[in-house]
């Protein structure tokens, strides 16, 4: 049993490697989905000032990917125009799969911006994940409202050269 397990995991990484490959080989603009209203780019600085303002119709944004789903390429983080702030676009398992050599390229994306709501409880886990992720300490009692996430679902993404 355990050989055939081996043999299944060469035969993994040898796809992975292959279709690893094939991207960089068919370089140029990788396209995800329908097509993107590159003609229409809202920034994203501008729809994080009143992002509810945005809920109702579809966006187009840009920014360098700064982040990308390690497990299963179901989301990227576009960095923002304005510094620290980025934009997570999220997809369902397995209907579009980012790359995680997209990191560092720009990329177009049209879709609908959703918000979650998140309990209280559920925003001082978050919260603790994010100090944590950044090496602060964090009190769970200095979080008194839940908070709200924005993403971006997308309908198409282009990942540029």
């Amino acid at each position: 049993m355990k050989i055939w397990i081996e043999k299944a995991k060469t035969i993994f990484c040898a796809v992975l490697l292959f279709s690893g490959f094939a991207f960089n080989v068919s370089a140029g603009t990788l396209h995800f989905g329908g097509e993107v209203n590159a003609g229409n780019i809202t920034k994203i600085s501008t729809i994080m000032n009143d992002p509810d303002d945005y809920l109702a119709t579809p966006v187009t944004i840009e920014g360098t990917i700064v982040g990308v789903c390690e497990k299963r390429g179901c989301w990227m983080s576009l960095a923002s125009d304005q510094r620290f702030q980025n934009l997570r676009i999220k997809v369902n398992d397995g209907d579009m799969v980012f790359p995680m050599t997209a990191k560092g390229r720009k990329a177009i994306a049209t879709g609908e911006l959703k918000k979650i709501e998140l309990t209280l409880e559920r925003t001082k886990i978050v919260m603790a994940h994010r100090a944590q992720k950044a090496g602060d300490d964090f009190d769970p009692s200095s979080i008194t409202e839940p908070m709200a996430i924005y993403q971006l679902n997308p309908s198409a993404v282009d990942i540029l050269e």
